[in-house]
């Protein structure tokens, strides 16, 4: 339902909120939260724009929280970088339909819940939650690891090594 963009912006949030006002470098931030560092640039780009994290110059520089946490709604960052849509006319198109009709009425319904939900939601609750339960997945989370690719059976090679 969300964005690979909405899922980066959110852990590099976490990741920036969680060093206090230290700046923390966007190769820091693409590393820790794995993250490509082209993309984490485009990410990064809207959540300054948002006035979200602000960028630091200088050797020192990086990233930092540009208010405080509590009055960052996590629909705020959401919308920064990949707004929910909501349906307000007819997804088909077409002229006869001025209203919504009863399927895409309830799925607009459902997106404003989330909507509303996401808007409740502060980056300080959910550091709260990280902390209070020790479950740190945001920030600490290691990659993925890659499956194992799959020895090719059949002939073996006559090719010698």
């Amino acid at each position: 339902m969300f964005s690979q963009t909405v899922e980066y912006a959110l852990r590099a949030v976490m990741f920036v909120a969680s060093h206090n006002g230290t700046p923390v470098s966007s190769e820091r931030i693409s590393e820790q939260m794995h993250v490509p560092r082209a993309y984490l640039s485009k990410v990064m780009r809207g959540l300054v724009v948002a006035k979200i994290v602000e960028s630091q110059l200088g050797p020192n520089g990086g990233f930092v929280m540009a208010r405080p946490i509590d009055r960052i709604a996590v629909l705020d960052v959401l919308n920064a970088v990949d707004p929910l849509r909501r349906i307000n006319t007819c997804p088909l198109g077409r002229p006869d339909h001025v209203k919504l009709c009863p399927l895409h009425r309830e799925m607009d319904n459902a997106m404003h819940q989330i909507e509303c939900r996401l808007r409740e939601v502060t980056i300080a609750q959910l550091q709260e939650q990280d902390i209070a339960t020790g479950e740190l997945a945001i920030i600490h989370s290691p990659p993925a690891s890659k499956p194992a690719v799959p020895r090719k059976r059949g002939r073996p090679s006559s090719r010698k090594v």
